[in-house]
């Protein structure tokens, strides 16, 4: 491969330029967690109920997991930057809108275009990133945009419980637009329009058949989660169809000569297994943080800004376990020695919510947090160090699409079956709290914690506010304890996914067995990418 022709110094700024739109999505998902609730209240928010703020977080996840494929394509057609340009105009105009949501309807909506804006951002991002770096500066400049995960992470509760305690609940996404602007700036100013030689062609039968498959899955469980009986047509028929859907897009995209999701990949033992436990972490995360959001708001009774710094230890352990994790790795030469224990312990940790209630010291619900996010950084960073860099050069937005999405339907399915087990259990549980009490109140308490509070308060009521703390307490202890064996799971297929992984080939070599679980990651990129170079505005795309 071509050494990039940039100067050191621009490459170090694209960088920069790349990290605040990674920086803006990820700020974006922990605002929202801390808002939750305050859109769930019926005087202060939208009255919102567990099925619509389940949407509200699965819409934006949903588009952005199906569409991120064929935004790969799209930046290989027309350009990287000129996809990532769009994608923040998209994502801008989407949160002004998002912030002036009169109901909870207009808001899933939103957040639906908000998830197409970060489909455009993601892959063309990370594209730009593999053609301006090479070598073991890819590497390097992989690892340093991760930690833009964790700066959201840390920033966007706190910044969060700022906002809602001093301004309404809208001021939370129209923080959005000033970041947008500055990325703007950066990226007129310093990214070349970087395309692939190799143009794909777009695929709407695919893009049609993973959004409606998808879609149609995630209304059937959380469907099953606002209704007693499973029997009904509207809970089993969008169960059944969603997957024959998914199966018949999988189909497809193998039959076709250049598919923008190429299932083939993930046919590789360690690209497939990496990505698949990496969904099932995500999974296990975006189910975890929901109930959190409500566990400490809503049961334990903090303010906005109580939460957001309540939520911190987890932050700065995912900010700092992924260079903890790379060191590991480089120094035991082994991804499997370090990946798999801390998916495990973050696993641990998620079942640990089991044991949390309405009186657990907050000092042991930080420590458990902060082991929490220092696991799943030591996971998150150096594996996904390792996929993305065994991806072909000239299949960087499709390769990065594969990896994002598998990851992205990981979290909206997590935030569903999450969210349906919290219901369910919920309502169960409270239903023999509310024997005497009148019809109206019954329904409202039966709907969700938060609008048992309120019809607590409302009709001065506190044992049924106290029933419905109880209950949910309950809710969260079920869920909890099928999030870590989810993660448990993902734990098991990284094992048997990185037993396959080899160490990269020395110069002019050929490749030689690594120790157990060693990494692949930074050589075999350049192998890959070796006879491929960058096309910029103004070039002859597919001339050398």
């Amino acid at each position: 491969m071509t050494t990039s022709t940039l100067p050191k110094s621009r490459q170090q700024l694209i960088l920069a330029v790349l990290m605040v739109c990674s920086l803006l999505i990820w700020l974006d998902n922990t605002v929202l967690s801390t808002t939750l609730e305050t859109l769930a209240d019926p005087v202060h928010g939208l009255n919102a109920s567990p099925a619509e703020l389940q949407w509200a977080t699965g819409s934006y996840t949903l588009a952005f997991a199906t569409l991120m494929f064929t935004a790969g394509a799209l930046g290989d057609c027309f350009g990287h930057r000129a996809v990532l340009a769009t994608g923040l105009v998209v994502f801008a105009a989407s949160s002004v809108w998002a912030a002036y949501a009169g109901d909870a309807g207009q808001l899933i909506a939103a957040r639906a275009a908000m998830g197409v804006g970060s489909a455009l951002i993601m892959p063309a991002n990370l594209a730009i990133l593999m053609w301006t770096f090479t070598g073991p500066a890819r590497s390097t400049a992989i690892a340093m945009s991760s930690t833009s995960a964790g700066v959201g992470m840390a920033v966007g509760p706190v910044l969060a419980g700022v906002l809602l305690d001093h301004f309404w609940w809208g001021s939370v996404f129209l923080v959005n637009v000033p970041v947008v602007v500055l990325a703007l700036i950066g990226v007129a100013l310093l990214v070349p329009n970087f395309r692939s030689p190799v143009v794909r062609p777009l695929d709407p039968a695919g893009m049609l058949l993973s959004i409606t498959g998808l879609a149609a899955l995630a209304y059937g469980l959380i469907r099953a989660g606002q209704v007693a009986a499973w029997g009904r047509t509207d809970v089993w028929a969008p169960i059944v169809v969603g997957p024959i859907l998914l199966a018949v897009f999988v189909r497809v995209e193998l039959r076709s000569k250049m598919p923008s999701f190429d299932p083939r990949l993930l046919a590789q033992r360690a690209f497939g297994g990496g990505n698949v436990a990496l969904g099932l972490l995500l999974f296990a995360v975006s189910a975890v943080t929901f109930y959190n959001a409500f566990y400490l708001q809503g049961t334990r009774g903090y303010s906005p800004i109580e939460a957001g710094l309540a939520s911190l230890p987890t932050a700065f352990g995912a900010f700092f376990g992924a260079p903890v994790g790379a060191r590991l790795v480089h120094r035991w030469s082994s991804l499997r020695l370090v990946a798999v224990p801390a998916l495990t312990v973050a696993a641990l940790t998620m079942g640990t919510y089991g044991l949390f209630g309405l009186g657990t010291p907050l000092v042991r619900i930080e420590i458990v947090l902060l082991v929490q996010g220092l696991s799943i950084g030591m996971v998150i960073g150096p594996v996904t160090a390792a996929l993305i860099s065994t991806l072909p050069l000239e299949r960087a937005g499709a390769g990065s699409a594969v990896t994002n999405t598998v990851r992205q339907t990981g979290s909206v399915i997590g935030i569903v079956v999450g969210g349906t087990i919290m219901s369910i259990v919920y309502r169960r549980a409270i239903e023999p709290s509310l024997d005497g009490v009148l019809g109206p109140v019954r329904e409202q308490a039966r709907v969700s914690a938060e609008q048992a509070r309120h019809a607590a308060t409302t009709s001065h009521l506190p044992a049924l506010g106290h029933a419905a703390d109880d209950a949910f307490v309950h809710a969260m202890h079920v869920g909890a304890v099928w999030i870590m064996f989810i993660a448990l799971l993902g734990a098991a297929v990284l094992l048997l996914a990185l037993r396959s992984v080899r160490k990269p080939a020395a110069a002019g070599g050929e490749p030689e067995p690594a120790r157990d679980g060693g990494p692949t990651a930074d050589a075999a990129a350049p192998r890959a990418g070796a006879d491929a170079r960058p096309v910029r505005e103004g070039d002859d795309v597919g001339t050398r």
